[in-house]
């Protein structure tokens, strides 16, 4: 699986390089030679020479590959919608072409007084958008063609891997249909072995070809490539067994640990000097693609504070405050659980009565809570009251995007009675998030709340990140459960 997931990320990374120096070049000839692309503004600073733009492209191809792979491009999992697919390639030529212009940008400027060092050329902007515009329909189309290819070539029978699944269990089950889930890398389940006498019964579909002590046989006769050991944990003494005879094969072999009942997030594997460890609940917000994360969150939560200061919007919350509020201060704070249990202090407009809980502690906020001010009742419908938490957000205690950090009296309630409820500790607590924005927030179903969230971590990417960002402002204000 390594070795096909390898071959076919650098065929994809191919295919992307070709569309990205494609669109550049294309993007140049349309901007100053081409008479079938109609610009509204002249090139009045002249028409520049070609070599100045095919110098600037080695740039543009490295940073190209290394967002595509921060984007998760090469990430390759079952297919995704069209939709999803074409935003994500969009997004990552956006942030291409503004990386690079942004990169031509700086040398000239630092190179203003130096111009024998700094590029002759001035990039036009107008490259650059014509750039995102050729680029994002030619990789897609580029891509598609290339896995048709694969997968027609695949469905001819030429370098496919015939796979067989030994254990008709529930693990063997998902083991099948995973892997034809996998059917862009070539494989191609072609039956089962039992652990009984069912020979001739279908398993999802597919024939059960023989038993395990019949491997052999099967094996021959079938053409097998690889056969995957997926055998519930009571039949040990069978995987042992079964795996000392394929070694005399000329085959792969595979085992699949049962760990179903121990799944939690997506399982990791370490090299422990030679040994294999499994990790059961890994997460994608690791290296740089966290880095890049992190950075998303610092620049999102300073652009909403200046633009929310500048506009009014805060300001106009703190006088309203002041004014309607009541007795009590502006903003509060109340403590929260964030990444790994660590607990901080969340900031918070003031919405309730002051000393709301002094008599009955923590307790859920509920439709017409008599504790809420007439303007708290406002701000809490509309979200309005979460605005002081960029301020966490640039601590470093929060996200942009995340499961909801909850409160510890909450959480120790909620630990033990909720299945998996404290993986969503795996990662920062978010502003908002994909449990938010699909309703599940406030006083609502607690577990279809961690479905969402658990979907999240499991899932998530960078663009996951912006099509929450951009659902919230359709659907983050004025929920049902927005008490």
């Amino acid at each position: 699986m390594r070795k096909r997931r390898q071959r076919l990320t650098e065929s994809f990374l191919t295919v992307d390089l070709l569309a990205v120096a494609g669109a550049w070049m294309a993007a140049y000839y349309a901007r100053f030679h081409s008479t079938l692309v109609i610009i509204p503004f002249p090139p009045y600073k002249g028409v520049p020479e070609v070599r100045d733009y095919a110098q600037l492209l080695p740039l543009i191809l490295l940073i190209a590959a290394i967002v595509f792979a921060l984007q998760g491009l090469y990430r390759l999992r079952r297919p995704m919608s069209a939709i999803d697919d074409s935003l994500r390639t969009l997004a990552a030529f956006i942030v291409t072409a503004a990386l690079a212009l942004g990169v031509t940008l700086y040398i000239r400027i630092y190179f203003r007084y130096a111009p024998e060092v700094a590029p002759s050329a001035e990039y036009s902007q107008g490259v650059f958008v014509l750039f995102v515009l050729f680029g994002a329909p030619l990789m897609m189309a580029g891509r598609r063609l290339l896995l048709l290819w694969f997968e027609r070539s695949w469905v001819r029978g030429e370098n496919d891997v015939r796979i067989l699944v030994a254990g008709t269990s529930d693990l063997g089950q998902t083991v099948a249909r995973k892997l034809a889930d996998q059917r862009r890398l070539g494989f191609s389940v072609i039956g089962f072995l039992s652990e009984s006498e069912r020979v001739g019964t279908e398993v999802e579909g597919r024939p059960v070809l023989g038993t395990l002590e019949e491997a052999n046989e099967v094996i021959a006769s079938k053409a097998i490539d690889a056969v995957y050991v997926a055998l519930p944990v009571d039949r040990h003494a069978d995987m042992v067994d079964l795996v000392k005879n394929l070694n005399n094969q000329f085959i792969d072999v595979r085992i699949v640990p049962d760990l179903l009942q121990c799944l939690t997030l997506r399982a990791g594997i370490e090299d422990l000097d030679g040994i294999p460890i499994v990790s059961l609940n890994e997460t994608p917000m690791h290296g740089p693609a966290a880095l890049v994360k992190r950075l998303m969150d610092i620049v999102g939560a300073l652009v909403l504070l200046i633009g929310l200061t500048v506009t009014g919007v805060l300001p106009a919350i703190v006088i309203a405050i002041v004014l309607r509020g009541g007795k009590g201060p502006i903003v509060y704070t109340q403590e929260r659980m964030t990444v790994d249990g660590r607990r901080f202090l969340v900031y918070k407009f003031r919405t309730m009565v002051e000393d709301a809980e002094a008599s009955t502690g923590p307790v859920w906020a509920v439709d017409g809570d008599p504790r809420r001010t007439s303007l708290g009742a406002f701000l809490r419908k509309y979200n309005l009251d979460e605005w002081p938490q960029l301020l966490n957000i640039l601590k470093g205690d929060m996200s942009l995007v995340g499961p909801r950090p909850e409160r510890p009296s909450f959480v120790q309630q909620f630990q033990n009675n909720i299945p998996n409820y404290m993986l969503r500790h795996r990662v920062r607590g978010g502003l908002t998030g994909w449990a938010q924005i699909h309703g599940w927030r406030g006083n609502s179903s607690l577990e279809k709340r961690i479905e969402f969230d658990l979907y999240y971590i499991e899932n998530w990417s960078l663009l996951l990140d912006i099509k929450i960002l951009v659902l919230t402002l359709f659907r983050g204000f004025g929920q049902t459960h927005a008490y």
